[in-house]
């Protein structure tokens, strides 16, 4: 049976990020915009537990888990990309863009870290050369940052798409300074407007992105025309209010790591379940008390995490009572399977 529960000890401000330890299905890190990282023990006792919470010197945008559980990485708008000791709660500065730091991302195969910023450039840190990384151009400014096993995507403003090689981001990590690293492919957004979220297929073959005027497209990244004749987009994520329809933006994308399935989460309150490949939707949950910000799978995928803020989608920036919230669901065994899983 799935159950739901809402954490204890959100953070005070709206929810950048959820994600979940490499080796834990309990041990969740959360960042917030009120410039602290929290760590949970979801499973702790009713409720979860916090565990400890890191301060920053302004908004967190980002954050992940590292080379082990005890290891994290954060992001934000004191434009430094920071590692934190999870035991001894010590931060050190790894590199410092000259703007904000919207995304950060470990590949454990590579060792290597991968920070995306509104300065146009990526940083790659090489974990075993400590104090050292290297910096990649951008065409413009990165919005959104995920990766597959061989592959980084980068959504940038101007509906750019840069897709990467890891293998080519580690040696280029390896060497230091500026780097010209090219792109395995360029590509120009499905969509029309402004892309918010990507998210890559955890089987390597491809990835999902949403925009801002409520639409997902599905691709993948093998260049042949019949792969390419694939990809699609659709709408979601939208209501009808006295006859009119509402857009929302698709604010978190999210692949379940065993079924191949995502999540999306959008501006409405509302997450939804799609089977990529047979262009259908499997469930949508009970809309939440306010727009759904992030979403994070467990690795063994029994667990997702929802983290909900306002989104200020009416202009009003007041914060109601009770609208920063954590959510974990337990998932039952078929509940994110897809078409071709079901008996």
């Amino acid at each position: 049976m799935s159950s739901q529960f809402e954490l204890a000890q959100n953070p005070t401000d709206p929810i950048s990020a959820v994600k979940f330890a490499p080796n834990s299905s309990s041990r969740l890190l959360v960042s917030s915009w009120d410039r602290n990282v929290y760590l949970y023990d979801t499973l702790a006792e009713p409720g979860g537990k916090l565990l400890q919470k890191f301060e920053h010197s302004a908004p967190v945008l980002d954050v992940c888990f590292g080379r082990d559980d005890n290891e994290a990485f954060s992001a934000g708008m004191d434009w430094e990309v920071r590692r934190i000791d999870l035991d001894s709660g010590a931060q050190t500065v790894l590199s410092t863009h000259s703007a904000g730091v919207r995304n950060v991302f470990y590949s454990a195969p590579h060792n290597l870290l991968v920070s995306s910023s509104w300065d146009s450039t990526l940083h790659l840190h090489d974990l075993s050369q400590p104090g050292e990384f290297s910096t990649v151009a951008l065409p413009a400014k990165a919005f959104s940052l995920t990766a597959s096993p061989t592959k980084l995507v980068v959504a940038m403003a101007n509906r750019s798409v840069n897709i990467y090689e890891m293998d080519m981001l580690a040696q280029a990590a390896q060497a230091g300074g500026h780097q010209d690293v090219k792109p395995w492919q360029q590509r120009e957004s499905s969509m029309k407007y402004m892309t918010r979220a990507v998210s890559c297929m955890p089987n390597d073959a491809g990835y999902a992105s949403s925009s801002i005027e409520g639409r997902v497209a599905v691709e993948w990244f093998d260049p042949s025309e019949e792969s390419q004749s694939r990809k699609y987009a659709f709408k979601c994520h939208r209501q009808t209010v006295e006859g009119q329809d509402v857009v929302y933006p698709v604010n978190a994308l999210a692949f379940h790591p065993v079924h191949g399935t995502f999540a999306s989460g959008g501006g409405d309150g509302v997450v939804a379940l799609w089977d990529a490949v047979h262009k259908r939707r499997i469930r949508q949950y009970q809309r939440f008390p306010a727009s759904v910000q992030t979403i994070d799978f467990s690795t063994d995928g029994k667990y997702v995490a929802v983290g909900v803020s306002p989104g200020f989608e009416d202009g009003s920036d007041d914060v109601p009572d009770g609208a920063i919230k954590v959510f974990i669901r337990e998932l039952s065994d078929t509940e994110a399977k897809g078409k071709a899983s079901k008996k």
